[in-house]
């Protein structure tokens, strides 16, 4: 194995180039870097050497094709969840897109949809009024139960036993009636946001059919941000100014300091306490020529680790991203 040897950055390397003969350059070259900076030049690549970046040189030393340096576990490991991440996002705007299509069959306009709005509340302040109502009975029961046990002690003779169980099952059941009372309550909250949400929903997506298809898709990716952490450009320059503010991003939010950073990559050190939050953050191809960034979380394989992932630090550090980015790209406007 022909192997020919240059400290990195060598004044020496150009002229050194052009005294290799053309027979060696015949064959399929590779020059690589290892990790102390020495640059290295030939026809094979010693295994312990497999693992640099390298770039294949043609007859002229001329750069023909570059194989990036071999991926770390942590590298591996990351490309995995990322493919999940991606999963997870075309489900998303799947489900969203799906509700699109029932709104639209389901409602012919506004009218209809506000009516069934009317429908449903009048249902569900109805089932409040039958609890209500047996309340109202309860509360009326419990007092003529209690007036008969004041009658006992005021005769002197001791409360039943049966009667003194009927009171605390009368307590019990009113205590239980106030609690559905308040279910119901909220219930009827969340049905009538929902509902005026689709409203809305129906509102945007009815105004023209070109209209209603950039604004399903904007939807669906706008949950996807939320719930995943995603952040996606609006162009290349923006998404070079993303890619800053993402640094900065895991400085702040990442327990450990940073491992890796190229121009595709950010990944701060492995989790080693059941308390670290280490994060990552990928640059990726969509399918409609744009870029987006993706956050994913890590944390130490424990079940205090598995659970802080899961838990509402992790979620709220998610979420935060895409507002995070957003807000530094209005500043930098400014």
């Amino acid at each position: 194995m022909d192997i020919v040897r240059f400290k990195k950055y060598s004044i020496l390397m150009t002229l050194v180039l052009g005294l290799i003969s053309q027979s060696v350059f015949a064959k399929k070259m590779y020059r690589w870097v290892d990790d102390n900076g020495n640059i290295f030049y030939s026809d094979q690549v010693p295994p312990d050497q497999v693992k640099h970046r390298r770039e294949s040189l043609n007859e002229n030393a001329r750069v023909v094709d570059v194989l990036e340096k071999e991926k770390t576990k942590s590298q591996r490991e990351l490309e995995k969840r990322l493919i999940i991440l991606r999963k997870q996002q075309e489900q998303i705007i799947k489900k969203q897109k799906s509700h699109d299509k029932v709104l639209l069959s389901t409602f012919r306009n506004l009218h209809d949809m506000n009516v069934t709005l009317k429908g449903k509340i009048l249902s569900l302040d109805g089932q409040r009024k039958v609890v209500q109502g047996n309340v109202e009975r309860l509360v009326q029961q419990l007092q003529q139960q209690q007036k008969k046990a004041a009658q006992h002690e005021r005769d002197g003779r001791k409360v039943p036993k049966k009667l003194l169980t009927e009171i605390s099952s009368s307590k019990k059941q009113i205590e239980q009636a106030y609690i559905d009372i308040a279910h119901q309550f909220e219930k009827k909250k969340i049905e009538v946001e929902k509902f005026e949400a689709d409203i809305a929903r129906f509102s945007f997506l009815t105004q023209s059919t070109t209209e209603s298809k950039v604004l399903s898709r904007k939807t669906a990716e706008k949950k996807a941000e939320n719930e995943l952490g995603l952040f996606i450009c609006e162009s290349i320059g923006q998404c070079e100014k993303a890619w800053e503010v993402a640094q900065r991003f895991v400085l702040v939010y990442s327990s450990t300091g940073i491992d890796i950073k190229t121009d595709r990559l950010i990944m701060s050190v492995a989790p080693y306490k059941d308390t670290d939050l280490s994060l990552s953050i990928s640059k990726m191809d969509t399918d409609e020529n744009k870029q987006q960034l993706f956050l994913d979380i890590r944390c130490r394989q424990s079940s205090l680790g598995d659970e802080l992932c899961r838990g509402p630090k992790a979620k709220k550090v998610r979420q935060s991203f895409n507002r995070y980015i957003k807000d530094a790209l209005i500043e930098t406007e400014m």
